[in-house]
């Protein structure tokens, strides 16, 4: 049987079923192998985003994670504040970022968001535990899946464009170590009290990803939107058993723009909808010291080195901490 897939169009993101090549499996077939990428690339040159499912990650292993995370940030503020970002000497973007600190779209005031960073699996940093039992191995497990399934991806992606398959997978050899900055991020969007709203805030401004690819995981609550290629915002459902997959800055330039990044933003709830909302987001970067040169031999981007362009980035979205 074929593999099950809605096609895209400008308004509607395209569901991509990978059951053929999910985690755990080994075995693919040439022509099943074909089907995986012509279907990844129609995807994401036309949309920037698609759903995979059937991933070998299912929706009991998001929730977990959901739920010990939500756990975490309903703590007082005084205990998820000796876990902050930058407090960890070895690993400075690791731990939880209150609300407001981020800015990803400068334009904006503060997100109305706090989330915790996951970059690094090394034991030597501490976890939070007091009222969050099994919080380490729960996201280093989930962090550990997520990276599985990402270099599977990024070989299917590889393949697409009818280039060595591990053309992508050799930048990203030092996953969930110091030389790699790959981060599992657990948001956190509590009740919006609108008379407190800034003029012109909402939970998260628009921006595109900064890096290779960036699998996101939602809750049931709606919010999220994508800027299509007609330049309309769309809405990007929660579709429970999916991962949504989207391109970053870096694959884009990587690429020469074939895989293009896209736009996208969380907004408010309407007014009087108190309700929280919560995502899993898995950003992809490269090794620190992977040069990223565009992979079709062109010279429409001048070569960058990984952790050079992401500091940058991130520079600008935390007004320069």
């Amino acid at each position: 049987q074929p593999a099950q897939t809605t096609m895209p169009n400008m308004d509607t993101i395209p569901i991509i079923d990978f059951d053929a090549y999910k985690l755990g499996v080994n075995e693919i077939s040439k022509k099943k192998l074909q089907e995986l990428c012509d279907e990844v690339k129609t995807a994401f040159t036309e949309v920037g985003f698609v759903y995979l499912k059937n991933t070998g990650i299912d929706q009991n292993d998001v929730d977990r994670v959901m739920d010990i995370s939500k756990k975490f940030f309903q703590l007082p503020e005084e205990k998820k504040r000796a876990f902050s970002r930058g407090s960890f000497s070895n690993s400075l973007h690791h731990g939880w970022v209150s609300l407001e600190t981020e800015r990803l779209n400068l334009s904006r005031p503060g997100d109305l968001k706090e989330f915790f960073n996951i970059t690094t699996l090394c034991t030597d940093i501490e976890w939070p535990s007091v009222g969050v039992d099994d919080f380490c191995t729960i996201q280093v497990s989930f962090y550990r899946r997520c990276m599985e399934l990402s270099l599977r991806i990024l070989r299917v992606m590889a393949l697409s464009l009818g280039i060595e398959p591990d053309v992508f997978l050799k930048a990203h050899r030092h996953f969930g170590s110091k030389e790699n900055r790959s981060t599992l991020r657990s948001l956190y969007y509590p009740p919006v009290k609108s008379e407190s709203v800034k003029e012109g805030q909402v939970r998260c401004g628009e921006h595109s990803d900064f890096g290779t690819i960036t699998l996101v995981f939602q809750s049931h609550e709606n919010g999220l939107q994508v800027l299509n290629r007609k330049g309309e915002y769309i809405s990007v459902p929660s579709i429970p058993g999916t991962v949504l997959i989207n391109i970053g800055d870096m694959m884009q330039r990587w690429t020469s723009d074939v895989f293009v990044s896209a736009v996208h933003r969380v907004l408010l709830p309407p007014v009087g909808d108190l309700s929280t909302r919560q995502c899993l987001a898995f950003f992809v970067q490269p090794d620190d010291d992977a040069v990223i040169n565009c992979c079709d031999g062109s010279n429409k981007y001048p070569p960058v080195k990984s952790v050079d362009y992401l500091m940058l980035k991130l520079k600008d979205s935390y007004g320069g901490n």
